[in-house]
């Protein structure tokens, strides 16, 4: 193959250039109602019947750009990711309203505090398209633009008082439909707290409204450095000239990018795919992170794969993708457990310091653990037991 080509995605020829361009109209002018997606495509009876009755378990919302990449068929991956259907309103293996236990690990409104080093704020509850999968459906999509004062005041007191928390990753909805002054006012208040190391910004703009990433934007992300933007790309056709264009600017101005995806029946379950995504999303330098398991939100039995596929997916690329271009299969515990991380078994038997493995080209061999009684710790390990200290004591101090 050629080097990677990324095809452009223009606009109908009823939208101008200008107004194609622009990220303010493409939100302006989102599909909402069934009579807007009715304009652009033939509906299924499916999709009638959810745009009737789904909005009441999901708002529905998808930017022209993004409706752009679908085509008219109904089983089109695009297509099942931003378009609502009957199987929503259907009870599924397991259905749950806060798949995360997100609530029950939020000690102030607006922050989600489950991992002791780490807080996500949730700056809006506003995305540009409402993915048919999200696991966050009982907080996004309640058109709340911009946190209220007294709950950001709430959320950035309670990161100054734990000094153990030295990432904050913003979150909602999506950060990047705020404004830049809205963003640059939150990430100077972060900047202020000293105890924060990094700041995350997760998002799918570069997906579904690349028109939003522009020079204003990314000379504030390096300003505010070090800043990570987590991008969200399911599908290789997601990875346009224009997204491409967007996560160069990004990477060009030293803001690190990764990417998480997630396994979609029918959308992306296919080593092929996986494979073809990882290597355009590397291509532009933006490291593959994560293959999210589906989780088990509302209305999304449909597009979720059993975890025997997902790690049948994996294995299939082991060895065929380097390290930089493998994402980690992971898979959310429900209920607030956190992530566990699902990889290959290679190893065949265990006796003893002797571990028998058979690696992913059928080479097999023997690794012998040293024979000593007891590690020998560092010799400046204390130096940094402190600071270790105030890590492990951020979350057990949250509620």
């Amino acid at each position: 193959m050629a080097r990677l080509i990324f095809k452009k995605n223009p606009p109908p020829e009823s939208i101008s250039a200008e107004n194609w361009s622009s990220w303010r109209w493409q939100i302006q002018n989102s599909y909402r109602s069934q009579a807007d997606f009715e304009r652009i495509f033939c509906l299924t009876e499916s999709e009638k019947l959810a745009f009737s009755q789904g909005g009441e378990i999901f708002n529905i919302r998808t930017t022209p750009y993004y409706a752009n990449l679908c085509s008219q068929a109904s089983e089109d991956p695009i297509r099942r990711i931003l378009m609502p259907r009957k199987e929503e309103l259907s009870t599924g293996a397991q259905q749950m309203h806060d798949p995360l236990g997100e609530k029950a690990n939020s000690p102030v409104p607006r922050i989600i505090h489950r991992y002791s080093d780490r807080v996500l704020l949730l700056v809006t509850d506003v995305c540009s398209v409402y993915c048919r999968y999200c696991t966050r459906k009982h907080f996004t999509g309640q058109d709340q633009a911009f946190i209220k004062e007294s709950e950001l005041i709430s959320a950035l007191n309670y990161i100054r008082t734990r000094p153990g928390i030295r990432e904050v990753i913003l979150s909602g909805g999506d950060p990047l439909t705020l404004s830049d002054s809205r963003l640059e006012s939150i990430l100077a208040e972060l900047r202020q707290i000293k105890h924060v190391e990094i700041i995350r910004l997760g998002t799918r703009m570069p997906v579904v409204c690349p028109q939003r990433i522009d020079e204003s934007l990314v000379k504030l992300l390096r300003q505010m450095k070090p800043v990570y933007v987590m991008t969200h790309f399911n599908h290789p056709r997601e990875v346009t000239e224009e997204a491409a264009i967007a996560l160069e600017l990004f990477v060009d101005h030293g803001i690190p990018v990764l990417n998480q995806m997630v396994l979609l029946n029918g959308v992306n379950n296919h080593p092929a795919i996986v494979q073809a995504l990882s290597r355009r999303l590397l291509y532009l330098r933006v490291k593959p992170y994560y293959m999210f398991q589906c989780d088990p939100s509302l209305g999304t039995d449909h597009l979720r794969t059993s975890v025997e596929e997902s790690m049948q997916i994996q294995r299939a690329l082991w060895g065929h993708l380097s390290g930089i271009a493998l994402p980690n299969l992971s898979l959310d515990i429900p209920n607030g457990g956190g992530k566990t991380v699902l990889v290959p078994n290679f190893q065949t038997s265990h006796h003893g310091p002797i571990r028998s493995y058979k690696g992913w080209d059928g080479v097999e061999a023997n690794y012998v653990s040293p024979a000593i009684e007891a590690s020998i710790s560092p010799l400046d390990a204390e130096d940094y037991v402190e600071e270790w200290q105030e890590i492990l004591s951020a979350r057990s101090t949250q509620l």
